[in-house]
């Protein structure tokens, strides 16, 4: 796994990944058109980038996503294809930088960088889990 790594992946837009539908409990977002979320164009990239990696990572291992820099300048509407394209750029250690981009069948809709780290899933878990029952326990006293 290095620098040039390339990976697609495609989705049809459903209502499920439009603005309306991302948190209902949202009110900003119930009233907004029904287009292709930035939160869910952002997700998906995260996805291709997960698809990307994992042929490359041990059964023990998972990335997690540490920083976001991407536009969204398109809507996308419901029924519309959209396809992720990611490049990993750049491996420092457990840091990968992917130059990212997404299209739908009009063209471009979003393109930047995300970084992701590689993480040993057991020790991941266990340090969420200590950081979950400390807040807790503070919470509590």
């Amino acid at each position: 796994m290095g620098p040039g790594l390339v990976h697609e992946e495609s989705m049809v837009v459903r209502a499920r990944h439009t603005v309306p539908d991302v948190e209902r409990d949202w009110p900003g977002f119930v009233d907004m058109p029904p287009v292709l979320a930035t939160a869910m164009m952002i997700g998906f990239i995260e996805q291709t980038c997960i698809q990307a990696l994992r042929p490359f990572l041990s059964e023990h291992q998972r990335t997690v996503g540490t920083h976001v820099d991407v536009s969204h300048v398109a809507a996308t509407p419901v029924g519309m294809r959209v396809t992720a394209k990611v490049e990993l750029i750049d491996v420092q250690g457990r840091s990968l930088v992917f130059r990212v981009a997404c299209f739908d069948e009009g063209g471009l809709i979003g393109e930047g960088n995300h970084q992701r780290a590689i993480i040993e899933l057991a020790r991941f878990t266990q340090k969420v889990a200590e950081k979950a029952a400390k807040v807790s326990a503070d919470s509590a006293g």
